[in-house]
């Protein structure tokens, strides 16, 4: 049965790779959103088969086979259920579902081998993501991480004919290579000092070491599968690869940056927790990168024009959140965040493609407005998304970056936890800045036209023809422009995503509020070096079992720090409301004073709008000495002179003296005369001279 949950996409992936374009598109995304959805359920089924054990042994074991043995190492192909990877296959099961299913509206005016093109790769996409997730030793993990690196640059370049799609595909593919080459070092480096790859062989070998009070072999470990996240999920510095992202179809972004890719940065931390926990100086590193990449990109955030890249560049934003956590040694708040982060996230992206859809393909916010009485469902998703990640109280973004930020200051990092306010603030200014210019205020939309729209990316637009809302028939503006709501397919992803926006984070309720922690108290046993009895099967501690368990509670001590988590609370809160507010005064009351403060500190707002140059730098750094290398050293200097040189210089020596040799053979008897005539003459000098 667990095998099957990633199994279900690749047999969609197969099918539709295969067939795809010769099957009707409801057939293909039918099929596609079917496989998932079996996936999702299957998914529940196995994580209430879980939920039903004792919190000791919270454990479903399945080795499929023995992948390959080397003496006393060997990997098995094998799969692990625990609370951790419990929480992200429901995550990507369930989200990835509804992606699905409103991809099938979204896309439905592609080509039929487009459209089977789409599927396929989604489905792939959510094969390798649970591969990675259920892996339970580092190999089997880095198959599905290498394969969600893989599935983006296919999705991302999705319109590969388009030149920005295409090198934004291989942006991504190769920052990704760069830290996927630090996290196999690290593998190595893991094989080397544990002679192991499983997962909890080398969690009960780590916790039988000392804590690195100096750097040393963990911490290098750490440090380099650490390395690996940044890149899988964009941190400082191999970040920059996330926002062009968006030139992948609007449902590939949601995907990405909600249920999948760029959460395994923050799961394989979660995994290795104990290994982490030994190596507190990477722990600092984790969360200073993750405090430091919420405030930049937060920053970015404030002034961007397109509405993908606003909610890209939060992504960025939020997933240093997540790693700041993670940083804390607050694993639970981290995953926590991640969970309720999909849900508002993914109706975000999901909202601006329906925006976009509506506009036929309009993605600036400055030519929007007044779409709020237009597109009721799309505009009332999006307010509920926008007020959960703003951190209003109530709603799922509260409960999950309170923990994180009373987790910060609880360790006593001050600074760090007002960066994370500040961060906070800056969420809620820039997510009501893209509220107000899209959805209030006078309309700026009269130069769309309905029928000669694109879509994200100059194709036509997702799904004009596809089946209307019964609530949502497409009004006709005064100045002659036709708008839509989400179609049915769109409009229940989008619905079920902002519930979960409300409600994800009630699963997590602190104690200060007189609740649980259950997801805390769910995850904590994930976080422990434990196998629960079992004995190890692989490496130096082969046959040895662990009978203490953790008993699955929530840390002891949260009912003492009460009062102080109240009152960071209550300053949260105010910082969520303080943004709403200001985005409201700049963008809604007060609409001349953005553009006069962009004029005032005309060099600041230069800088964020070119989004502190990292990108500019990185090429006159890296990108242009490497190409000048590569033409004017490795291809005209070594490979034309020294390569060519000695490969043609071979050949014309050969020509040349087969020049000389062919007058030998030339079919003249004059010729042949005169040589054996100066041959005679030769033989006769020779013979006198001696």
């Amino acid at each position: 049965m667990l095998a099957l949950i990633p199994l279900l996409p690749f047999a969609g992936f197969l099918v539709n790779a295969t067939m795809g374009r010769r099957l009707p598109k409801a057939v293909t995304g039918g099929l596609a959103s079917a496989v998932m959805v079996l996936s999702f359920l299957l998914a529940v089924m196995q994580v209430w088969s879980l939920a039903a054990m004792p919190p000791e042994s919270r454990q479903i074991n399945q080795t499929l086979f023995t992948w390959f043995t080397a003496g006393d190492f060997s990997v098995d192909l094998a799969l692990r259920l625990d609370a951790l990877s419990a929480v992200m296959i429901l995550v990507i099961t369930g989200i990835g579902s509804l992606i699905h299913i409103y991809s099938t509206a979204y896309m439905h005016e592609e080509t039929d081998e487009a459209f089977g093109r789409f599927f396929s790769y989604l489905n792939l996409f959510c094969f390798f993501m649970l591969m990675l997730v259920l892996g339970s030793n580092v190999l089997v993990m880095f198959v599905g991480w290498e394969g969600v690196g893989l599935c983006s640059y296919l999705l991302i370049g999705f319109y590969y004919e388009k030149k920005s799609a295409s090198d934004a595909a291989k942006k991504a593919f190769v920052v990704n290579r760069i830290g996927d080459f630090a996290f196999l070092l690290g593998a190595l480096l893991l094989v080397v000092t544990f002679n192991s790859l499983d997962f909890t062989t080398i969690a009960l070998a780590a916790k039988e070491m000392p804590v690195e009070v100096t750097f040393g072999t963990i911490s290098l470990i750490t440090l380099l599968l650490f390395i690996g996240a940044t890149g899988k999920s964009a941190q400082i510095p191999l970040y920059v690869w996330l926002p062009d992202a968006m030139e992948g179809p609007t449902p590939v972004s949601a995907l990405i940056h909600a249920a999948t890719m760029v959460t395994a940065g923050v799961y394989m931390i979660g995994r290795n927790a104990v290994l982490f926990e030994h190596a507190p100086i990477t722990l600092q590193v984790v969360a200073v990168v993750g405090a430091a990449t919420a405030l930049m990109a937060g920053t970015i955030g404030l002034v961007q024009t397109d509405i993908k890249r606003v909610l890209a560049y939060s992504t960025v934003s939020q997933l240093g959140y997540m790693f700041l956590a993670m940083g804390m040694g607050a694993f639970g708040a981290g995953i926590f965040h991640l969970m309720t982060h999909a849900f508002f996230k993914a109706c975000l992206f999901l909202g601006s493609g329906a925006v976009i859809h509506a506009l036929h393909g309009e993605q600036d916010i400055r030519k929007m407005g007044g779409l709020k009485k237009h597109i009721p469902i799309t505009y009332w998703t999006f307010v509920i998304a926008s007020v959960a990640i703003a951190g209003v109280p109530g709603l799922a973004g509260f409960f999950s970056k309170d923990e994180i930020l009373f987790e910060t200051f609880l360790h006593g990092h001050q600074v760090l936890w007002v960066v994370g306010v500040l961060t906070s603030l800056l969420t809620a200014t820039y997510m009501f800045r893209l509220v107000h210019l899209t959805f209030h205020g006078e309309e700026r939309f009269g130069a769309v036209e309905h029928g000669h729209g694109h879509d994200d990316h100059g194709h036509a637009p997702a799904s004009t023809s596809a089946p209307q809302h019964p609530s949502t028939s497409a009004p006709q503006h005064a100045h002659g422009v036709h708008l839509h709501d989400a179609p049915a397919p769109m409009a229940f992803a989008l619905i079920v995503l902002a519930v979960g926006s409300i409600l994800a984070g009630y699963v997590g309720v602190p104690h200060a509020l007189g609740g649980h922690n259950n997801l805390g108290a769910w995850l904590e046993p994930a976080f422990q070096a434990t196998n629960c009895g079992a004995p190890v099967t692989t490496g130096e501690l082969a046959g040895i079992a662990i009978a203490e368990c953790p008993p699955g509670e929530a840390a002891e001590g949260a009912e003492d720090h009460a009062s102080l988590e109240l009152s960071l609370m209550a300053v949260s809160s105010l910082v969520a409301f303080a943004g709403i507010g200001l985005a409201t005064f700049l963008w809604l009351k007060r609409k001349d004073l953005p553009a006069q403060m962009a004029t005032q500190f005309s060099g600041v707002h230069k800088l964020l709008l070119n989004k502190y140059y990292v990108d500019e730098v990185y090429d006159a750094t890296i990108v242009q000495p490497i190409k000048v290398l590569s033409q004017e050293g490795l291809w005209r200097g070594f490979d034309v002179k020294i390569v060519d040189g000695a490969v043609n210089g071979a050949g014309y020596f050969v020509s040349g003296v087969s020049i000389v040799l062919r007058l030998l053979q030339n079919g003249s008897v004059k010729t042949y005369a005169a040589a054996i005539f100066a041959g005679a003459v030769t033989i006769l000098a020779s013979y006198f001279w001696r």
